[in-house]
């Protein structure tokens, strides 16, 4: 196996977390649609915001590094939900999805050779390579995983 192929496959398997945190999909089981509104111990964001957030800008990389009709939304605008509350669980569960959805599509890309680790991807410039937004999204969901997880042990959850 080539020395490209092995870092692909290892930055794939990182955009599923699990190496040094918790998956995302894993923190998701441990939280019922019940309590994913909460704020506790004076928090200012919910497991909600938090993971609507990491599905955003996730969205919005994958478009920026995959897609020919990108647009930059505005920041911080879009990128946190307007609504502070999910009201409804198909909606939770349309998010989840979205989440799992995007980072396939991430990871497939990744791992299509024709796709140069090193070189500006379709929306980018200069430094704008494949391997730096995968980075960037594991790097942010890594982040972000963090609150999430303290927010589940805030809540007796983990």
């Amino acid at each position: 196996m080539s020395d490209e192929k092995q870092i692909r496959e290892r930055l794939a398997k990182h955009l599923d977390g699990g190496e040094a945190f918790m998956p995302v999909t894993e923190m998701l089981k441990k939280i019922s649609f019940e309590d994913i509104n909460t704020r506790p111990g004076n928090l200012p964001y919910s497991l909600y915001e938090l993971f609507y957030h990491v599905v955003f800008t996730q969205k919005d990389i994958v478009k920026f590094t995959c897609s020919d009709d990108y647009t930059e939304p505005k920041w911080p605008d879009y990128y946190w939900p307007k609504e502070k509350i999910c009201k409804q669980q198909a909606e939770w569960e349309t998010l989840k999805a979205e989440y799992t959805t995007d980072r396939e599509r991430l990871k497939n890309f990744l791992l299509d050779e024709e796709n140069k680790l090193t070189q500006p991807v379709k929306n980018g410039k200069n430094e704008q390579t494949l391997l730096r937004e995968v980075m960037l999204v594991i790097e942010h969901t890594a982040y972000h995983t963090g609150q999430m997880l303290v927010l589940l042990r805030l809540l007796n959850l983990h």
